[in-house]
């Protein structure tokens, strides 16, 4: 399996992602994940040892919905998303930071990174699992857990729009400075997922370069159930 999801990862079209990330600040992928992986994680819904939080979102204002961090160690296929997505993406992490005049630069594995997240006292993991069900949705937001940041992330999409579920589309908004925010969906089928920008994006302006704010969230679902997989790069203090 985890073989199967590397080949995967690398047969996407990186160069078309980051111009449509660079763009946008999100782009979807091709499949990452196959039907049956998908049901695997979804079955591991249930099993509380293999999680570290459970949130019901409407008990903080989140939405509607709920949502489990898993724990240490993650499911394969989660452990193998993270490590198989993180040096494609901390090319355009770097190439952002560069843009914005930053001098830091991200490390080309993700253990590495880790280990800088786990210095600074983060050190839980942060990957998580969403369930939603009729008139569920979730408020738009940042997942941002320290003070170490890794500017990007991935949602998978667990479920199978039209058939297990109508509505519940990502939803993507960017505020742009003096201007009105700019809303955008990212239509995604199962297995999917779609790579986005947890805070900001650069953009060249007349004065240099400025940064968009980015927020995302899920619309309401109007039938069925929705699953989703959340992949984040740096864990959470």
């Amino acid at each position: 399996m985890q073989q199967g999801i590397a080949a995967r990862v690398a047969a996407q079209d990186w160069a078309a992602l980051a111009a449509t990330l660079d763009a946008h600040g999100a782009a979807a992928t091709g499949p990452l994940l196959t039907p049956d992986e998908c049901q695997g994680l979804r079955a591991l819904w249930p099993e509380a040892a293999g999680f570290r939080s459970h949130v019901i979102m409407a008990r903080h204002g989140f939405g509607r919905g709920e949502y489990q961090y898993f724990a240490h160690p993650l499911p394969p296929a989660v452990a193998a998303l993270r490590q198989a997505l993180y040096p494609r993406l901390a090319v355009l992490a770097n190439a952002w930071a560069a843009a914005f005049g930053e001098s830091r630069r991200f490390p080309a594995e993700h253990d590495a990174f880790l280990a800088t997240c786990h210095a600074a006292g983060q050190l839980k993991p942060t990957p998580l699992l969403l369930r939603y069900g009729p008139g569920d949705w979730n408020a738009l937001h940042q997942d941002l857990y320290g003070e170490q940041v890794f500017p990007l992330q991935v949602a998978i999409l667990l479920s199978e729009p039209g058939r297990e579920f109508q509505g519940g589309e990502f939803v993507l908004t960017e505020q742009r400075p003096r201007m009105q925010s700019r809303a955008e969906v990212v239509p995604l089928r199962q297995g999917q997922g779609v790579v986005f920008a947890v805070n900001r994006r650069p953009v060249p302006g007349a004065r240099g370069t400025y940064g968009v704010t980015l927020r995302h969230g899920v619309s309401r679902l109007h039938a069925g159930e929705r699953f989703t997989l959340g992949i984040i790069f740096h864990d959470a203090a």
